[in-house]
């Protein structure tokens, strides 16, 4: 089971910005943190965030109430520009979320900051207001590349130097220069300046059963003395893909999965590549989750039941809601399916269906289906109770923009236990 590091030293509050289906929002949650406010734009994946965890408000309804412990959280439904977040000044620990990663993205037009979709002034504006101790960003790994790496460092800048704020009429290069000068020197109030770190990341090396990469932004306030590199070990991965195929070789993953018949396995070994074990401090990393493993239940987790083709939509399984098949999914060139033994694929938000083969499968027999909504919240650690509303294309789209729960779980853990270490130390 993956470590789980919890905030003891006292009651933590939270604020997620472009909340989504709840992967960010479950992950911060797991860790201590009490959210105060959530804001999504998207209607239905507003409505799954009342279905589960939270209470609407209208943008313009004025400020919501601060909930005490206990009680359901405020969401504002509505554009994040005309969010007021100056009665939160001062109350918040982390401020969490997912900008809009449609500017960057490689399946996208990837106009970068000229794009109207980028979230990250939103951000900048919502931690001038609001002064957090702590700042998780999750994106695409698009962020990284080398085309956009000026930006990119600007973006870091303005992360740390968020009070400075870009003049009207000026362009961001402009802007760049001044943040620049400002980080070669001492002049700014430590409470007005964050230390940035980013990690770039595959989440199936922190226990989630999907090749996901992504990259993670993390500034704390100076003035906090939090350690860094106290930070970087407690959210090093601890899975990986050597481990899975050492496991396989030696019998024990199949040990697991009784189930799959000698030709399936005799069919995965063939193919699997030998790679060196790489062992962090001695230890032997953890193997990599597989679909399979997700589809049996990890965790904890209780096996999802055989899937049927059912003309309903909202239809309850065993226990277990939206695990419904089409089993007439098609392979041609280009589209590749999951295979059972290794992680999924990326789970997509494509504006216009899923390229490339994400939501198919491969099974034992040599038949393909398409991946229920339930076992994609699986490979996105979405525990089974979470409810996503909507059809079957805007519950996909959804668990396709969020965050994987397990990852964003441990750098949310890894937050709360440096800031009551540096709390601690003072």
């Amino acid at each position: 089971m993956v470590e789980q590091l919890k905030s003891t030293l006292r009651d933590r509050t939270s604020v997620e910005l472009f909340a989504g289906g709840g992967g960010l929002v479950m992950a911060v949650e797991r860790a201590g943190f009490r959210p105060l406010l959530f804001n999504e734009f998207a209607k239905r994946a507003c409505e799954t965030l009342v279905k589960n965890k939270a209470d609407a408000y209208e943008v313009d309804g004025g400020r919501p109430p601060i909930p005490e412990p206990g009680e359901r959280p405020p969401l504002i439904v509505g554009d994040v520009g005309k969010v007021d977040f100056d009665y939160l000044k001062g109350r918040v620990d982390v401020l969490a979320g997912g900008p809009p990663c449609q500017p960057f993205s490689l399946g996208g037009v990837a106009k970068g900051d000229e794009d109207d979709r980028n979230g990250f002034p939103h951000m900048f504006r919502a931690i001038r207001e609001m002064e957090p101790k702590a700042v998780i960003c999750e994106n695409v790994r698009g962020l990284l590349r080398p085309s956009f790496k000026p930006y990119f460092d600007y973006i870091k800048r303005e992360l740390a130097l968020p009070f400075e704020k870009r003049k009207d009429g000026s362009t961001w290069q402009d802007h760049n220069e001044v943040l620049r000068d400002l980080l070669e020197t001492d002049a700014v109030d430590p409470h007005e300046r964050y230390d940035v770190m980013h990690f770039p990341v595959n989440a199936a090396d922190y226990g989630v059963p999907q090749i996901r990469n992504r990259v993670i932004l993390i500034a704390f306030r100076r003035d906090l003395g939090v350690d860094r590199e106290r930070f970087k070990e407690l959210v090093r991965p601890r899975f990986c893909e050597a481990s899975l195929y050492e496991d396989m070789a030696d019998g024990s993953y199949w040990e697991r999965h009784p189930e799959v018949p000698e030709e399936v396995r005799k069919r995965v070994m063939a193919r699997i590549p030998q790679q060196p074990l790489t062992r962090i401090d001695g230890d032997r990393p953890l193997p990599w989750r597989t679909l399979r493993d997700a589809i049996k239940g990890i965790d904890g987790q209780r096996p999802l039941p055989p899937v049927e083709r059912l003309d309903r939509q909202e239809y309850n399984l065993d226990g277990f809601t939206d695990h419904i098949g089409w089993p007439d999914a098609r392979i041609y060139p280009g589209h590749t399916p999951n295979e059972l033994d290794r992680p999924a694929k990326t789970v997509k938000a494509g504006v216009h269906g899923v390229p490339g083969g994400e939501s198919v499968m491969l099974l034992d027999d040599g038949t393909h289906r398409y991946m229920t909504v339930r076992e994609t919240a699986r490979v996105m650690t979405f525990p089974d109770e979470w409810v996503l509303v909507g059809p079957r294309g805007e519950q996909m789209r959804q668990l396709g923009n969020a965050v994987p729960v397990l990852l964003g779980q441990v750098f949310a853990s890894a937050v709360a236990t440096v800031l009551d270490e540096a709390e601690r130390s003072k």
